[in-house]
């Protein structure tokens, strides 16, 4: 018996149409990896090859199997080619990635040690500084990240009143700055101090806590909590 095609299918049941009419939640895992395939095979369709690989890992089946799965297996599946296994290990990296962001904002940074380890390794190779922001919540969970300014090779500007608009808008209840110096060298300069305390007071007023601003430099930081600045 022949396969139904996917283009000899109602209009509500092709993948694309269905997803557009009902919204994505709806959808199958198989219905939603077909679209993402966008071609069967001469023996099945799209959703009948998303099936064959969700269901592919001898132990782990459906999407768990994906992040149990590399491209010599992906291709031992007929109809999967290279095109098609990177398409899937794509897929299977991006959902990690989001699955990871998604942790990132809850994870509880304790310690200013804990926070300038979380932002080492993404600033320590820019060449311009960049200011960042945690908005916390009464627990310490974060909850927003926000990069608040990118400025020239010694000098960035922040502005007081655009980063107490975004933590009235997250309801923060405290906050921690952080930036880089691409110098390598974390040690505060004037300005860093100066702005710190002007935030500080600010917080203060308007009930929302600055908890911290830490210097990250290349593997080394300051606290300026820890240096009794603030």
């Amino acid at each position: 018996m022949n396969s139904l095609r996917i283009k000899d299918m109602a209009e509500s049941e092709k993948p694309v149409e269905k997803l557009l009419t009902y919204g994505a939640e709806v959808m199958s895992d198989a219905e939603l990896l077909a679209i993402i395939l966008r071609t069967g095979t001469k023996e099945h369709s799209a959703i009948e090859l998303a099936q064959l690989i969700l269901n592919s890992n001898p132990v782990y089946k459906g999407l768990p199997g994906l992040c149990y799965t590399n491209p010599t297996e992906l291709m031992k599946i007929s109809g999967v080619g290279r095109t098609k296994a990177s398409q899937i290990l794509a897929l299977t990296e991006l959902s990690k990635r989001l699955s990871s962001e998604s942790f990132k904002n809850t994870v509880q940074l304790n310690s200013s040690e804990s926070v300038a380890s979380y932002f080492m390794e993404k600033t320590r190779y820019l060449t311009r500084e960049r200011v960042y922001a945690l908005f916390m919540s009464a627990s310490n969970a974060v909850i927003k990240e926000m990069l608040i300014s990118s400025g020239s090779i010694d000098r960035s500007i922040i502005s007081v009143r655009d980063l107490f608009s975004e933590a009235l808008r997250c309801d923060a209840v405290s906050m921690i700055i952080l930036h880089n110096h691409p110098s390598g060298s974390p040690e505060p300069s004037l300005a860093d101090i100066n702005i710190s305390k002007n935030i500080k007071e600010a917080g203060e007023v308007l009930g929302i806590r600055l908890l911290d601003h830490i210097i990250t430099g290349d593997r080394v930081y300051v606290s300026l909590k820890e240096r009794e600045l603030l």
